[in-house]
């Protein structure tokens, strides 16, 4: 009895250091959000500091602004099915057996390690649309085939491929285009392509057993049918763990490029609900507020991860 518990007291002297960081920088700052949430906590101390119920809540529900942001947060999330199958592409390609083999999956996965500040600044240069790569190359393109219109404004612009409205929630035509969103989103899927998902999927695929895909080949499969009824059944485990992770992802995201290349503009276009938490809580230090909408995107994020459990689990299982 002693022996046990002398190692009880050992195990939880070598936990304590954990333990004690989780409480204090963890658990401690989300419970007290959650009770900040029911304040009107503002650090310009303009008002005294009073519970106020579920005062913050009820003003988010009728708060445009808000809704306009998750519609925004929804929109950046369209990248998410292209950026999984093209890390699955990506992973089946450098799945075969081909000379060099490893130094393309090193150069592929390369930008992974770089930093993604770093990145989006030099995403940002790529975007300028008066002396941008990009948009050099489509000037040049534009003549060479002889067509004469404007090039995107990317960064600067609030157009969109959906002709999301920018003062609403709804649809205006004057904003179809190519705009802010529309370059965020093809710079994250960029990013997702060659990273993290490709070497997942890329893991998966070497554990598909060979003598499944040898005896579908016999049976005079093609190579799509051995891919649709054999390979990709294996896939499915790790497809639903990238699914519900980017989505999770997904709605949490969006500060960093906010932050780094657009400042959630232009007119809010690119302010998704994280940034829209900052914004709220470090600009008009409004922290009783922010910590309101901080939890309601975590009941977003709670209810998608059930839905995926509920039905995306029921596929991945075989």
């Amino acid at each position: 009895m002693r022996a046990n518990r002398s190692r009880t007291i050992a195990a939880l002297a070598f936990l304590a250091p954990n333990l004690v960081g989780f409480l204090v920088f963890t658990a401690g700052p989300v419970i007290f959000s959650l009770g900040a949430s029911f304040t009107n906590w503002n650090l310009q101390q303009t008002v005294p500091t009073r519970v106020n119920g579920f005062a913050n809540y009820s003003e988010l529900l009728g708060d445009h602004y808000f809704w306009l942001f998750f519609v925004n947060t929804l929109y950046m999330m369209l990248g998410l099915p292209f950026a999984l199958f093209g890390a699955l592409w990506l992973a089946i390609l450098l799945n075969r057996k081909v000379r060099g083999l490893g130094a393309y999956r090193t150069l592929l996965y390369l930008p992974s390690f770089a930093s993604g500040v770093a990145i989006m600044i030099l995403w940002k240069a790529l975007y300028n649309p008066d002396f941008g790569p990009i948009n050099e190359t489509i000037r040049h393109l534009f003549t060479a085939v002889g067509v004469h219109a404007d090039t995107p404004q990317w960064l600067q612009s609030t157009h969109n491929l959906a002709a999301l409205d920018v003062e609403k929630v709804g649809l205006s035509t004057k904003q179809f285009g190519i705009g802010a969103r529309d370059a965020l989103i093809l710079m994250g899927i960029w990013i997702a392509i060659g990273g993290n998902n490709m070497l997942l999927y890329l893991a998966a695929l070497t554990n598909v057993p060979e003598e499944l895909i040898e005896a579908a080949q016999l049976d005079g499969a093609s190579p799509w049918k051995c891919f649709a009824n054999v390979t990709w059944p294996q896939l499915a485990p790790t497809t639903f763990f990238i699914l519900v992770m980017s989505i999770i992802g997904g709605l949490q995201g969006g500060f960093e490029t906010a932050r780094v290349m657009t400042s959630g503009g232009p007119a809010g276009t690119t302010t998704t609900l994280a940034y829209f938490i900052y914004s709220l809580a470090f600009e008009q230090f409004r922290i009783g507020y922010a910590s309101a909408v901080a939890w309601v995107l975590f009941a977003f994020v709670f209810v998608a991860t059930l839905i995926n459990w509920r039905f995306g689990n029921r596929a991945a299982e075989f």
